[in-house]
């Protein structure tokens, strides 16, 4: 019978010596690895006295930005959420009052902002989409916890501190820099 690809293996019947019944090549192959491990150097750290550098591009915990004068730049515009892949985000929106001017930037606002930083990837589209530039993702690590509620971010956790500004712009790139410098923009001033 003739084979349908040109494939074919040629199948050996050999009989194992009496060092490979007792499986001596195999564990002193084992051995050898093992002994060799022994010298390299280690990959592990120390972590609280030693801590490792974060890559440049590294992606962490989000943050609400503050404008200057410590306005809110979220307008709920739902971009964010929209552009998540996880589906992590959801937000509700509300109408500036009166008397608020100096809490939010524009007159529709997050009411609520949430994030459920279990469900997210940090790919950092929600910054991207962001056309206010309010939302980013920092160099810090998202804390640990027990419970499954304790991952779920408001605005309790994301909005910025006025007395604690986060450092953004080493996520941001040259380009964009010099684009935020263009006064006559609307979203610039």
């Amino acid at each position: 019978m003739q084979a349908l690809t040109n494939r074919s293996k040629v199948v050996s019947n050999k009989q194992m010596t009496f060092a490979e019944k007792m499986y001596l090549p195999a564990i002193l192959g084992g051995i050898s690895i093992t002994i060799r491990h022994l010298f390299k150097k280690k990959a592990t750290v120390s972590y609280p006295e030693v801590k490792r550098e974060f890559s440049q591009v590294y992606r962490g915990q989000h943050v609400l930005k503050r404008d200057d004068k410590g306005a809110e730049r979220c307008t709920a515009c739902g971009l964010c959420a929209v552009s998540c892949p996880a589906e992590a985000i959801t937000m509700t929106s509300a109408e500036r009052k009166k008397g608020e001017e100096n809490l939010y930037r524009e007159e529709k606002y997050a009411s609520t902002y949430e994030i459920n930083m279990l469900r997210c990837i940090f790919c950092g589209l929600c910054e991207e989409a962001c056309p206010k530039e309010a939302i980013f993702l920092t160099d810090r690590m998202v804390p640990t916890d027990f419970t499954r509620n304790e991952f779920v971010y408001g605005k309790d956790k994301l909005v910025e501190k006025t007395d604690d500004r986060v450092d953004v712009t080493k996520r941001q790139t040259k380009a964009v820099l010099d684009f935020k410098k263009i006064k006559q923009l609307s979203h610039n001033r």
